[in-house]
């Protein structure tokens, strides 16, 4: 079998004009990046806002494991699929950030023979937006520095600065350091560190911002420090809003690319949806759903993590309503969940099978408590069984949701024609969609819904410090908004050994931050990072490029 990369670039793909004519986007309305890549002009949304909605499928997952569960493929393949049946159909996906790239997970773009291109532009560098967001982001981490050595008029508590630096890449070394050592001409020594770009509030803020202004008015009112008696520094006071807006003059822009079939394919912003929340940009999916009569879009990990961010945040701060939802599995990775170890996969263990079951079985019933449709996607491996298929199938029928085999990674949208037909189908059922929990509620409210409804734990459990923040930011009257939970994305619980369903348990937050520019509270649970590490052999080692620019060991 071809590796991602090798069939990607063996596809023939379309100038992105042509692509832009399946959506009836004008040329006029294209920033062409070469011939494949385009940002959308916002002009354009003025000639569409008044056109009806498409339905929205959003694709989701059972929580992830080494055995792989292929939610992008899945969400690429369904996208084709439509396509194949002659549907108006665009797929709205995140940016791969170049940390999990170079790192352990790799690229995001796909894989098999469902696949979003160019590829390789995709996953490194794409159109600049990232490098925006990180230049933003530390453009305002200088500022803060500068306003302390240049006599500190605001009176910030340097032990008290909340704005860290970032970084698009994986280097742990980089979590906690000192800077303004040297002398007084090299400013003020201070403990700070480096988050991973995108576990930044301007990602946040770029994915859900609706417009340049939005966006300028959501940068303003980032709290970057506090004072000496307490009080919540804005980016606002630093007078560099602006300058943080202008850097984002195209970023904001959506992206237009195809997959390797030629439909449409919007990619803009790509939160982490295990430290952030985790879905593409507000604007790309809005414009998609002006375009298209369906719109294909995902959201990192599990239901526990992505799926809940999109509706409880996403959905909840751009009126969005999903039409139906995709859980994405597969039979090895159930097994895995039910404790068969990773070298035993491709043997039949329907105890294993049925215990692991249990993870899938919850997050159904997780998309059912949001009032939405649910089908079940079931990656196609060779080592499945008509018994261990037939068992899958008739669990979930039996919770109501439909399930279909995904062939997509082996056969493009021609595997995956069973599921459009199913997720149609579903798309005609009864939708009563609703929030986990109402925003004027307390955060411990809040995050206790989360756990109960979506975890299936018993409750959340604050540290010492984690309860003094929560008083400060219901001080600062700052507690009515959502919460934006940054867990583990391997278990419901926040212990990443726990597969499967585990009961029995407490979530506990160690930590509360302010992302008053994004509109979030974000509470890290368990042992979460904000700047992942590399893995013993990342996969940059893998990596090469020859002297014709041919890419090898991208995937």
């Amino acid at each position: 079998m071809k590796t991602d990369v090798e069939i990607a670039q063996e596809a023939k793909m379309q100038p992105i004009t042509q692509v832009a004519k399946a959506l009836s986007i004008a040329e006029d309305d294209l920033e062409l990046y070469g011939k494949y890549k385009a940002k959308i002009s916002l002009d354009a949304w003025n000639k569409v806002k008044d056109n009806e909605d498409g339905k929205l499928i959003l694709v989701t997952a059972i929580n992830p494991t080494p055995a792989g569960e292929g939610k992008t493929t899945t969400s690429v393949g369904l996208a084709d699929a439509f396509h194949k049946m002659g549907k108006n159909i665009a797929v709205a996906l995140r940016e791969p950030s170049l940390g999990p790239c170079f790192g352990l997970k790799g690229g995001a773009a796909g894989g098999g023979y469902a696949q979003v291109v160019p590829m390789e532009d995709i996953n490194l560098h794409f159109t600049g937006d990232f490098h925006a967001i990180t230049t933003a982001h530390n453009l305002l981490a200088a500022v803060i520095d500068n306003h302390i050595q240049q006599g500190n008029a605001l009176d910030i508590d340097v032990r008290r600065v909340a704005w860290k630096r970032v970084l698009d890449l994986n280097d742990r070394a980089l979590r906690h350091v000192v800077i303004g050592m040297g002398g007084k001409a090299h400013g003020v020594p201070r403990e700070t560190g480096f988050d991973i770009t995108v576990a930044s509030e301007m990602m946040a803020i770029l994915c859900l911002a609706t417009d340049l202004e939005d966006m300028k008015k959501r940068l303003g009112q980032i709290v970057v420090a506090y004072t000496r008696d307490g009080r919540a520094v804005r980016a606002d006071e630093l007078n560099v809003t602006g300058a943080l807006t202008l850097l984002f003059k195209d970023a904001i822009k959506p992206n237009l690319v195809q997959t390797l079939e030629g439909t449409p394919a919007l990619i803009h912003g790509g939160p982490f949806a295990n430290i952030a929340h985790g879905c593409n940009s507000v604007m790309a999916t809005k414009f998609a759903l002006k375009f298209a009569d369906i719109v294909v879009t995902e959201a990192g990990f599990g239901a526990d993590l992505g799926a809940e961010k999109f509706l409880d945040i996403k959905c909840r701060f751009a009126g969005l309503k999903p039409s139906a939802v995709v859980i994405v599995a597969t039979v090895r990775a159930l097994k895995m969940h039910g404790g068969l170890p990773k070298a035993e996969l491709g043997k039949v263990d329907m105890s294993a099978l049925e215990k692991g079951l249990e993870n899938l079985i919850k997050h159904i019933e997780t998309v059912k408590a949001f009032g939405l449709p649910a089908v079940v996607a079931i990656n196609a491996f060779p080592t499945d069984t008509k018994e261990e298929l037939d068992f899958v199938e008739k669990k979930c029928n039996e919770l109501g949701a439909e399930v279909a085999l995904s062939e997509v990674w082996a056969k493009g949208g021609k595997g995956g024609i069973a599921l459009a037909e199913k997720v149609l189908a579903a798309t005609e059922k009864p939708n009563s969609f609703n929030f986990t929990y109402e925003v004027d509620q307390s955060i411990p409210d809040k995050i206790e819904a989360i756990v109960k409804r979506v975890y299936g734990g018993d409750g959340v459990v604050f540290t010492g410090p984690a309860m003094k923040q929560l008083k400060e930011i219901e001080e600062l009257g700052l507690d009515k908004m959502p919460v934006c939970m940054a867990k583990t994305q391997y278990s419901l619980s926040d212990d990443p050994t726990k597969l499967g369903r585990p009961r029995g348990f407490k979530i506990t937050v160690k930590e509360l931050r302010i992302s008053a520019g994004a509109g979030f509270i974000v509470a890290l649970t368990g042992d979460i990072l904000t700047m992942p590490g590399l893995p013993k052999k990342p996969a940059a080692e893998n990596m090469d490029i020859d002297v014709n620019g041919r890419i090898t060991g991208l995937f």
